[in-house]
């Protein structure tokens, strides 16, 4: 059994907990990839183009045996329409409401990628390789007192972050939001924010004092998935469980 810290609102070191045995289970990337896609995919809103767009216009076809093109052409006028290629013509193959996004997976696939993923949390090279800041001595993954999730002011959040030694990813991902490439800017989605601190408490309390804190998610043990634990499919999320969640997490069954 491996042992780490449990650290106190305060960011001492109180005691020392076992970790439960699923944070044993062998990290498998690929695993962790393929159940994020598969979950993404079966999140996506069904969507497609206007059946009669580019097919609202007057048009007629020459026929053949005049030396031209045999495109059909607007009727007041010698332009191009209606066929995929011209002006305003419609779509050769547009994308269609009808069409079945969602994607299968094993559950003991699923299962072992949202162990994986809970495993990767203590591995201090997984979590810096994701860019996540925190101390150089802290024990991964992050265990505070059970007091830690009845704290109802956000600035009492941050000072118990910041004793810990993990205040600084909060930093970091709220100065990494940035303007999106390309049109999802014109689109509803303008800014891109990185992920930061995962908290896994078994109260609501803490969800109020931490919803303004940059890139911070709170999920129940029981609610967690592998969007929680890696976001983008990319594992080792900094977490922090708090001692009654990581009792009920326990073989993560």
């Amino acid at each position: 059994m491996t042992k780490v810290n449990v650290y106190g609102t305060d960011g001492k070191s109180t005691s020392q907990i076992d970790l439960p045995s699923v944070f044993n289970t062998p990290y498998r990337p690929d695993i962790i990839r393929k159940s994020f896609n598969v979950l993404r995919s079966n999140k996506r809103q069904p969507y497609g183009s206007d059946p009669l767009a580019g097919t609202k216009h007057a048009t007629a076809s020459a026929g053949k045996g005049r030396g031209m093109s045999r495109v059909p052409r607007l009727s007041q006028g010698r332009r191009g329409a209606l066929a995929p290629g011209t002006v305003s013509g419609r779509r050769a193959h547009p994308p269609k409401v009808e069409r079945n996004w969602s994607e299968k997976i094993n559950k003991k696939e699923k299962q072992l990628a949202k162990n994986s993923a809970l495993a990767a949390t203590a591995d201090k090279e997984i979590v810096t390789k994701r860019g996540h800041k925190f101390g150089d001595k802290i024990s991964l993954p992050i265990v505070v007192d059970d007091k830690f999730e009845k704290i109802k002011k956000t600035k009492n959040v941050i000072d118990a972050l910041d004793k810990i030694g993990i205040y600084d990813d909060i930093l970091r991902a709220a100065n990494g939001r940035h303007i999106r490439a390309g049109r999802g800017k014109s689109r509803g989605r303008k800014y891109k924010t990185p992920k930061s601190i995962l908290i896994v408490s078994t109260k609501d309390d803490i969800l109020n004092s931490t919803k303004n804190l940059t890139g911070v998610d709170v999920v129940k043990p029981k609610e967690i998935n592998i969007e929680h634990l890696a976001p983008g499919g990319d594992p080792g999320r900094l977490t922090v469980f708090t001692q009654s969640a990581l009792k009920e997490i326990g073989g993560a069954k």
